[in-house]
Parts: C-alpha cells; sequence; structure tokens
C-alpha cells in the first residue's frame, strides 16, 4: 500500500492542474466569503444572520474547483491511457483507489484548512464594521467558541467528501466532462429544484437529502431549530452519498476492463 500512495501521490504533485485547482479553491473561497461578508450589512443589530455561516459563503463555489481536481485524479488517466500503465504495475485496483482516495482526500483537507481558517479571520474583521458583532448581540467569529470551531472544521471535512464523492463518480463514469457534469449536478441541482418545490414538505426532503443542502448544515451555528436536518446528520448525509460513489467506482474497477 506504502508504494501505490507514494505513486499516486506523484502523480498528484506532477500535475500542472492539481496545484492550479487547488490555488484556485483557496483563492476563489476566500474572495466570494470576503465579499459576502462586505455586502452584508446590519446596522441596528439583531437580523437573523449568522456570522460564522456568512463567513464561509465562498465553499459554495470553492468546493466546485475541489470535485474537478477529484474528477481529474482519476479520469485523466483514463483520458490518456495511463489507467493501463498504472493497473499493470499495480494490478491491485481496489487497492489503487484507495490509495488515491486518501490522497485526494488529504489534499483537500490541506487546502480545506487554509481556505477555512482565512475566511473565518475575513469574517473576524470584516463583520463588526457592518454591524454584524457581539455588540449587536451575534456570537463571536472565534474557534474558541464551539459552534463556529464546529462550523469551520466540519467546512474542511465537507471538501474532502465531496472530494471523495467527485473521485467515486469520476471512477465509475471515466470520462472528465461527464463526471463534473454529474458531481456539479448534484450538487447545484438540489437547492435549484427543493426552491421551485416552495415552501413544502417536499422542499424539506430534498434538502435533506441533497449531498450540498445537507453536507453545509454544518456551516450553521445560529437558528438550528430551523434547519430541515442537523449539523452532523448532514454531513453524515454527504458521507453516504460519498461512500456510495466510492462504492460503485471500486466495484466497477474492479470488474470491467481498464
Amino acid at each position: 500500500m506504502s508504494t501505490t500512495l507514494r505513486a499516486e501521490w506523484t502523480k498528484a504533485r506532477t500535475m500542472t492542474s492539481t496545484g492550479w485547482l487547488l490555488l484556485g479553491t483557496v483563492v476563489l473561497t476566500v474572495t466570494v466569503s470576503a465579499l459576502a461578508a462586505g455586502a452584508v450589512s446590519c446596522p441596528s443589530g439583531h437580523c437573523g444572520d449568522d456570522p460564522a455561516k456568512i463567513s464561509l459563503t465562498g465553499i459554495y463555489l470553492g468546493q466546485a474547483l475541489i470535485a474537478i481536481m477529484a474528477v481529474l485524479a482519476v479520469s485523466g488517466e483514463y483520458s490518456t491511457g495511463m489507467i493501463r500503465v498504472t493497473l499493470t504495475a499495480m494490478p491491485g485496483r481496489i487497492t489503487v483507489l484507495a490509495a488515491k482516495a486518501a490522497v485526494t482526500a488529504v489534499l483537500a483537507l490541506a487546502v480545506g484548512t487554509v481556505a477555512v481558517g482565512i475566511c473565518l479571520l475575513a469574517g473576524r474583521l470584516i463583520l463588526p464594521g457592518n454591524g454584524i458583532s457581539p455588540a449587536h448581540g451575534y456570537p463571536p467569529i472565534s474557534v474558541s467558541d464551539g459552534a463556529v470551531l464546529r462550523a469551520g472544521f466540519g467546512s474542511i471535512l465537507y471538501l474532502a467528501l465531496i472530494a471523495l464523492l467527485s473521485l467515486g463518480v469520476g471512477t465509475a463514469v471515466r470520462d472528465s466532462a461527464v463526471a463534473i457534469g454529474i458531481v456539479l449536478g448534484l450538487l447545484y441541482l438540489f437547492p435549484i429544484i427543493s426552491a421551485a418545490a416552495g415552501p413544502s414538505d417536499m422542499e424539506r426532503h430534498l434538502q435533506q437529502i441533497g449531498p450540498m443542502t445537507a453536507g453545509l448544515a454544518i456551516q450553521s451555528v445560529t437558528g438550528l431549530h430551523a434547519l430541515p436536518i442537523g449539523p452532523w446528520a448532514g454531513l453524515g448525509v454527504l458521507a453516504i452519498w460519498a461512500a456510495a460513489a466510492l462504492l460503485t467506482g471500486g466495484l466497477l474497477l474492479r470488474f470491467r476492463d481498464a
């Protein structure tokens, strides 16, 4: 397994797209989060905003680049034919997928830690100037606050699970464009469909099972009683999506020709 891990790590760090996509994830996530924090205004206080969630807004878009990076980690080998070399050198197909999953998850965790840390810091600095501050009844953005720590740590785990979900889809589908389309559809179509359903039990159920709508419940610090699903339960739903995608991808990788 160690040899396979080293091989997959070498592939990941030598692919030009990996570095640019990871850098783009940090830049996009932080930029969107900072813009969101700067756009919010509540001079009188008590507007019902969630400071931590506002500070982490950029995850909505940054996750798309993480997803693309994870898909390309496997589909890129199919497009170049390199997968045949990989499976010849390392015949244990499930071991290869496990190594890819480990490397992809570590990269997502590392980048997520940087992006989330900067986003929370930006929110801490920007939001008080717009009235979102403890003086106006809002909880401070500090990792010493258990709820904020959960939102930040959960967001990092969220990005890692999105990477694993995307890797599983990429392994199952093989084609980069199709796999990326499927993953982005899973992430962004559920909110659109649930919004189209209007206020109803159907809307709530769609939000409870959608990988993004359920998973991002982990970011909420205030108004937890109004969420369609609890923070950790929502992250658990995303974990089930990721596990199902990896299981499907692993079975197809194991039993079909490269």
